[in-house]
């Protein structure tokens, strides 16, 4: 917002209380206006450019503050990942590597469908299976994905 271009206590605090909900009724008596006019005040605040302009700016300080990026999302998934491994939670470490992978536009999911849905329960797998699984998916997941399309086979 320009600094000579000021707001009354009343409009900053509008434009506060519409930050909470996008509501101009509910801002305006918020900020104290009368509750029988609070419509019409609302409606007038958000056409007047100053205030717009107020609520734009602010409404982006609040985006890029809770900004996820694909970079925080890989970074969360790959320390899910690590502590599953840790933790000997195989298809915790498995889910983790396959969202990475969808995050990162690697795995696309295809289905065929042959009157069959199922799925597939880590914990009857024997720690040989394990550990051939973490094998298979871990270098994916440190990778970024399957840049050889070994994923694809028989898919």
């Amino acid at each position: 917002m320009n600094a000579s271009v000021t707001l009354t206590p009343k409009q900053q605090r509008f434009v506060l209380e519409y930050l909470k909900d996008q509501n101009g009724t509910q801002a305006a008596i918020r900020a104290g206006y009368s509750e029988s006019t609070a419509r019409q005040q609302g409606s007038r605040l958000l056409t007047d450019p100053r205030v717009l302009a107020a609520v734009r700016a602010g409404q982006q300080k609040v985006a890029k503050k809770a900004e996820v990026t694909v970079d925080s999302l890989m970074a969360e998934l790959e320390e899910a990942r690590k502590l599953a491994l840790k933790e000997k939670q195989a298809s915790a470490a498995v889910t983790a590597t396959m969202g990475k992978g969808k995050l990162a536009g690697l795995l696309v999911e295809k289905h065929k469908h042959s009157g069959a849905i199922g799925t597939y329960d880590l914990k009857n797998l024997s720690d040989d299976d394990l550990d051939r699984l973490e094998q298979i998916l871990g270098p994916l997941a440190d990778a970024g994905g399957d840049p050889g399309g070994a994923c694809e086979e028989g898919g």
